[in-house]
Protein backbone atom coordinates (compact mmCIF):
# COMPACT_ATOMS: atom_id res chain seq x y z
CA UNK A 1 0.00 0.00 0.00
CA UNK A 2 0.91 3.40 -1.10
CA UNK A 3 1.72 5.78 1.78
CA UNK A 4 0.58 9.11 1.92
CA UNK A 5 3.03 11.94 3.65
CA UNK A 6 1.82 11.84 6.92
CA UNK A 7 2.22 15.02 9.70
CA UNK A 8 4.52 11.94 11.95
CA UNK A 9 6.86 11.83 9.32
CA UNK A 10 7.20 15.67 9.11
CA UNK A 11 7.48 15.57 13.22
CA UNK A 12 10.61 12.86 13.02
CA UNK A 13 12.10 14.38 10.10
CA UNK A 14 13.63 17.46 12.37
CA UNK A 15 14.96 14.25 14.60
CA UNK A 16 16.97 12.10 12.09
CA UNK A 17 20.10 13.92 12.90
CA UNK A 18 20.28 13.50 16.49
CA UNK A 19 18.82 9.63 15.34
CA UNK A 20 21.29 9.35 12.59
CA UNK A 21 24.17 10.81 15.11
CA UNK A 22 22.87 8.18 17.86
CA UNK A 23 21.76 11.03 19.79
CA UNK A 24 18.20 10.92 20.63
CA UNK A 25 16.61 9.98 23.53
CA UNK A 26 15.52 6.22 23.12
CA UNK A 27 11.91 7.44 22.93
CA UNK A 28 12.30 9.08 19.97
CA UNK A 29 14.62 6.21 18.87
CA UNK A 30 11.57 3.81 19.05
CA UNK A 31 9.28 6.27 17.66
CA UNK A 32 11.38 6.27 14.39
CA UNK A 33 11.98 2.67 13.95
CA UNK A 34 8.10 2.09 14.65
CA UNK A 35 7.22 4.25 11.96
CA UNK A 36 10.20 3.11 9.56
CA UNK A 37 8.61 -0.26 9.68
CA UNK A 38 5.39 0.95 7.88
CA UNK A 39 7.18 4.14 5.68
CA UNK A 40 8.08 3.40 2.96
CA UNK A 41 9.08 6.93 2.10
CA UNK A 42 11.08 7.48 5.29
CA UNK A 43 12.72 4.15 4.63
CA UNK A 44 14.15 5.77 1.66
CA UNK A 45 14.80 8.73 3.01
CA UNK A 46 16.67 7.40 6.26
CA UNK A 47 18.66 4.91 3.29
CA UNK A 48 19.67 8.39 1.32
CA UNK A 49 20.50 10.04 4.68
CA UNK A 50 22.91 7.37 5.28
CA UNK A 51 24.53 6.18 2.46
CA UNK A 52 25.23 10.14 1.80
CA UNK A 53 26.81 10.57 5.14
CA UNK A 54 28.97 7.04 4.37
CA UNK A 55 30.34 8.47 1.06
CA UNK A 56 31.10 11.98 2.68
CA UNK A 57 33.46 10.48 5.41
CA UNK A 58 34.57 8.20 3.50
CA UNK A 59 35.30 10.89 0.34
CA UNK A 60 39.42 11.84 0.62
CA UNK A 61 39.92 15.34 1.91
CA UNK A 62 40.39 18.06 -0.71
CA UNK A 63 42.15 20.87 -0.39
CA UNK A 64 41.07 24.01 -2.06
CA UNK A 65 43.99 25.42 -4.62
CA UNK A 66 45.36 28.70 -3.89
CA UNK A 67 44.61 30.67 -6.59
CA UNK A 68 41.17 29.55 -5.93
CA UNK A 69 41.13 30.56 -2.00
CA UNK A 70 42.57 34.17 -3.04
CA UNK A 71 39.66 34.53 -5.24
CA UNK A 72 36.93 33.54 -2.76
CA UNK A 73 38.45 35.05 0.04
CA UNK A 74 38.19 38.54 -2.40
CA UNK A 75 34.88 38.12 -3.61
CA UNK A 76 33.60 37.08 -0.35
CA UNK A 77 35.32 39.94 1.39
CA UNK A 78 37.05 38.02 4.07
CA UNK A 79 40.07 39.84 3.91
CA UNK A 80 39.65 41.42 6.87
CA UNK A 81 38.63 38.23 8.76
CA UNK A 82 41.56 36.20 7.31
CA UNK A 83 44.14 38.80 8.48
CA UNK A 84 42.89 38.37 11.72
CA UNK A 85 43.41 35.03 12.43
Amino acid sequence: MKHIHSDLCGNLSSQLPDYLDGEAREAICRAIEEHLAECEDCRIVIDTMKKTITLYREAPLETVPSDVHRRLVRVLNLDDIIEAK
